[in-house]
């Protein structure tokens, strides 16, 4: 039986190394607040499993749509540097944010804080570009051996690109280029929900919250 997890903690400061160990744990963090919660309430009122998820990136080949994906945004060009929120950003939030219809958030701040680049571990930012238009961005941390995705934006306006994936595949081959072992790319749920392409990577493993072990996710 899975148990009922609704944990909490503020910390301002968290070395590399501890990170890979609460990421492994099933931890995740918005700005200096730490958290870990084992179900949910869905959109329609039912209760949902979450299902902390990360990929191998040893493992992590990619698929044919996914290939398709890298091919159709050769044009444009990317960078990871250190996390930063400015007003451009800000302005890509207001307009990414109109997709939603349920849990709507305020601001990036809610899941970065408001300096990402202070702590509470390292944050870097890959930005996409159509020549100096920024088209997306997407936000993780860096342990020593893991990292862990937080969030990312793109302009609607150019949904075909599939932008979303993209900073995804993106952050995979950075982190798998930077000698990482694993990529926590959030949780999502054992029910079907806007998280399941999450779970399209292969290499990728669940938590079991019961015993606390990984297994793999897809056969």
């Amino acid at each position: 039986m899975t148990p009922v997890l609704d944990d909490a903690f503020i910390c301002d400061s968290v070395p590399a190394e501890f990170m890979d160990r609460l990421w492994a744990a099933g931890w995740r963090h918005f700005g200096r607040y730490f958290f870990r919660y084992s179900t949910q309430p869905g959109e329609h009122g039912d209760e949902q499993t979450i299902t902390p998820l990360r990929i191998d990136l040893s493992a992590c080949v990619f698929t044919k749509s996914q290939r398709r994906v890298l091919r159709k945004n050769t044009d444009l060009r990317w960078e990871v540097i250190p996390a930063l929120l400015d007003d451009d950003m800000r302005a890509m939030f207001q307009r990414h944010k109109q997709r939603f219809t349920h849990n709507i958030p305020d601001a990036l701040e809610n899941f970065l804080g408001e300096d990402p680049a202070s702590g509470p571990c390292e944050c870097r930012m890959m930005r996409v570009f159509e020549g100096e238009r920024l088209l997306a961005a997407s936000f993780f941390d860096v342990g020593q051996q893991a990292a862990s995705s937080i969030y990312g934006i793109f302009d609607p306006a150019e949904h075909k690109r599939s932008l979303g994936i993209f900073t995804l595949l993106l952050e995979i081959q950075h982190c798998r280029e930077a000698g990482l072992r694993w990529l926590y790319p959030g949780y999502a749920t054992h029910e079907p929900s806007a998280y399941d392409y999450k779970k399209q990577f292969r290499g990728t493993e669940m938590l079991d919250w019961s015993t606390g072990d990984w297994r793999p996710l897809l056969p």
